[in-house]
């Protein structure tokens, strides 16, 4: 159950992170108010996710030392990554998937420990 807290944490803070991406990205050349720009639906979605994603961590850290919990939020580094790349087609270097790599490496011997 801990673990499916977990998970369920990271795709909450990653989905508020492309939620923020989508809701800048509408805003980029339209010459709209600040009232305007609150209504986006993306920018709700992102405050949602968010903060959904915060109230399932404060649940994740009263089942999993923090120690163990923290490192395994890096998999939103690897999730950003591939959304960054295959839905907003951005370029990501051999050394940016390096880094991916070695942050799946890192959480695979981190998930051995508990």
């Amino acid at each position: 159950m801990s673990w499916l807290l977990l998970l369920t944490a990271c795709l909450l803070t990653c989905l508020g992170q492309v939620a923020q991406k989508f809701a800048v990205e509408s805003w980029r050349g339209v010459d709209s108010s600040w009232a305007d720009k609150l209504r986006s639906p993306w920018l709700w979605l992102a405050l949602f996710s968010l903060g959904s994603g915060l109230l399932v961590w404060l649940l994740v850290l009263q089942r999993l030392e923090v120690g163990i919990a923290y490192p395994m939020l890096s998999l939103n580094f690897v999730l950003i990554t591939l959304i960054a790349r295959f839905v907003f087609r951005e370029p990501i270097d051999r050394q940016h998937w390096l880094g991916v790599a070695l942050v799946i490496g890192g959480v695979v011997l981190l998930g051995q420990q508990s």
